[in-house]
């Protein structure tokens, strides 16, 4: 794949000075500090262990995550395990519809329920889901050993009415207002109800996960409470996303509940709002190696909630 011969691409500033500290750290993917976006060759593995070492996916699988950034697995979880995802899923938004705790996170400008965070901490049904002894086969596969989950969320996208998440790349986030150092984690979402072509699926971009793309706007304090209704400062620029596409198109992995995606921290994704009268709910568990501990952010004033980022 050619996906890395991307125009404008720049080394990496080599110094930053971290937040909270007066020592200088490295900085090998500088983000929200220039006036300019720049495209930057990925500097770290995609796959951190290559010898299979479980039973859940082969070599050619983890040969396409390694090339595209992502991997699909449909039915994946049995159809016993599905309904139970469907009963705690409606339960979840039932107690969630009236709350006004932080996890809870409504749609921009409306009071429905558009994500629920820290589930792995707060509900016993989506802990267990986050140890799932066939997952964590596949993830230690891929980041190289132990790993933790940074995050953990429901995403909800009701017929008619679920609003859209625009393009980003996870890691930017993570990276600048987190403090994870390096590209070594990944996002598993587990579909908790048909995602298919209409209702807001998600869409990647193959290969894009090669280019770390640095955004420009300054991190204004308490982000968060803002950003995760609609983004808007750590959003690519739309020169640098049909750079994206050009090289390598947009897929939309699609199944039925019970279905699973992988994909890189730094893979470019989206997804369009649910016009559609088909609901659409996901779990999203994020995992990073335990090698690739948080430091202060690097583009941030201060750390976010640990309901967002678990440190």
């Amino acid at each position: 794949m050619t996906k890395r011969a991307l125009t404008r691409l720049q080394k990496p500033k080599i110094l930053s000075r971290s937040v909270n500290t007066m020592s200088v750290v490295l900085d090998p993917y500088p983000t929200r500090k220039q006036p300019e976006p720049s495209l930057v060759d990925r500097l770290d593995p995609v796959v951190y262990d290559h010898e299979i070492n479980q039973t859940e996916i082969d070599l050619t699988q983890l040969a396409f995550y390694e090339e595209n950034g992502y991997l699909f697995l449909n039915d994946f979880f049995s159809e016993r395990e599905v309904e139970d995802f469907k009963t705690q899923t409606r339960q979840l938004l039932s107690s969630c519809r009236s709350s006004t705790a932080p996890e809870v996170i409504l749609e921009p400008g409306g009071d429905e329920v558009r994500s629920v965070f820290a589930v792995h901490q707060n509900h016993s049904f989506f802990k267990e889901l986050a140890a799932h002894p066939r997952l964590g086969g596949i993830i230690r596969q891929i980041l190289g050993g132990p790993v933790y989950v940074h995050q953990s969320r429901i995403n909800f996208k009701p017929g008619f009415t679920g609003k859209e998440f625009y393009w980003h790349s996870d890691f930017e986030t993570w990276h600048a207002e987190d403090g994870m150092p390096r590209m070594r984690a990944l996002s598993c979402s587990i579909a908790l109800e048909d995602n298919n072509l209409f209702n807001g699926a998600l869409m990647v971009i193959p290969g894009s996960h090669r280019v770390f793309l640095s955004c420009v706007g300054n991190t204004p304090d308490d982000h968060y409470k803002d950003s995760l209704r609609k983004q808007e400062v750590g959003v690519p620029d739309q020169e640098s996303l049909t750079k994206l596409v050009e090289q390598g198109g947009i897929q939309m992995p699609v199944g039925k509940a019970g279905s699973v995606l992988l994909f890189d921290c730094n893979l470019m994704h989206g997804s369009s709002s649910n016009i559609s009268p088909y609901p659409r709910s996901n779990a999203f568990y994020v995992f990073n190696s335990v090698k690739n501990r948080l430091q202060s952010p690097f583009s941030a004033s201060k750390p976010r909630p640990t309901f967002i980022a678990s440190r």
